[in-house]
């Protein structure tokens, strides 16, 4: 069977390894779906969903907050800044920061100092767990 070796790394573990037919990633310019045979890539990866379909033909999703991805020879390799399934999403946890971060990024905060780019990136994280969890309104 034509299959990949995919292999997910974060800084606490290895989150994940296996024999898949497809990964789709949220690559920094947009969702790419890697098969059997693709070519050599190195890629950066935005917040977003992971799905990986295994040789069973069961598709797996996975919260993913950004990383690299590096194809070669039928190898997937996937550094990942964190790697969640529905399961071990906290929804509570997650909503408390959705609700952080537009707080942050709302006009009432304008007089603190507050890193932009690091509320919107909460924010995305927040809403990519609960999108995964079917908790998102």
């Amino acid at each position: 069977m034509k299959t990949l070796n995919v292999e997910v790394i974060t800084p606490s573990s290895a989150a994940y390894q296996g024999s898949a037919k497809s990964i789709t990633v949220p690559g920094s310019s947009g969702s790419f779906q890697v098969l059997f045979n693709h070519a050599p890539i190195l890629s950066s990866l935005d917040v977003g969903t992971i799905k990986i379909e295994e040789d069973s033909g069961e598709v797996k999703t996975f919260a993913a907050g950004g990383g690299t991805i590096e194809v070669l020879s039928n190898k997937v390799l996937v550094l990942a800044e964190s790697f969640e399934t529905p399961e071990q999403v906290d929804v509570r946890r997650a909503e408390e920061a959705l609700k952080r971060a537009k707080k942050r990024l709302s006009k009432e905060a304008e007089e603190e100092k507050v890193d932009y780019t690091r509320a919107e990136t909460a924010l995305k994280r927040a809403i990519n767990r609960l999108k995964l969890t079917g908790n998102y309104k």
